[in-house]
Parts: C-alpha cells; sequence; structure tokens
C-alpha cells in the first residue's frame, strides 16, 4: 500500500489539531512532520508487519483488517482506549 496522498495527510493532520488526538510540547509543522515521518514508516515496514501476522490469519485477513487489528492493538497498549 503506497504513502497517503498529502491531501490525506493534510485531513489527518487537521483532525489531530482539531483535538481527536491531544497532542502538546511540538509545534504544528512539527506535528505535520511526524504524521509524514509515521505514514512512510508504515510504507516501509509493511512487508515486515505483514511476515510476522501467523497462518492462516495472514493469507486470510485483507489489507484493511490487518490495519484496523494493528490500529487497535497499538491503541490498546498505549492508550487503553480507541
Amino acid at each position: 500500500m503506497a504513502v497517503l496522498q498529502d491531501a490525506d495527510r493534510a485531513e489527518l493532520h487537521a483532525e489531530i489539531m482539531r483535538g481527536l488526538v491531544p497532542v502538546t510540547g511540538i509545534t504544528k509543522p512539527e506535528l505535520r512532520a511526524a504524521v509524514n515521518a509515521i505514514d512512510q514508516w508504515i510504507n516501509d515496514n509493511a512487508a515486515a508487519f505483514n511476515a510476522a501476522i501467523p497462518q492462516p490469519a495472514r493469507s486470510a485477513l485483507t489489507s484493511s483488517q490487518k490495519a484496523r487489528l494493528l490500529a487497535l492493538i497499538a491503541l490498546k497498549r498505549f492508550d487503553k482506549g480507541v
């Protein structure tokens, strides 16, 4: 899966700035740089993430389902909420 389009990254950045995810201690441009870098990291590490999923789940789940699982697990580990 390719990185997000610039418009999608900008929309995500705006959602974060509206308070969907409380962020303090950095400037707006620094937050945008973090959004861009995380999106790029996801793209760069997609194959390793997919390889870490055991069969038969790796073959049975769609890319969207795998991404949702990753997001939900990360939220549970670090935020304790969705």
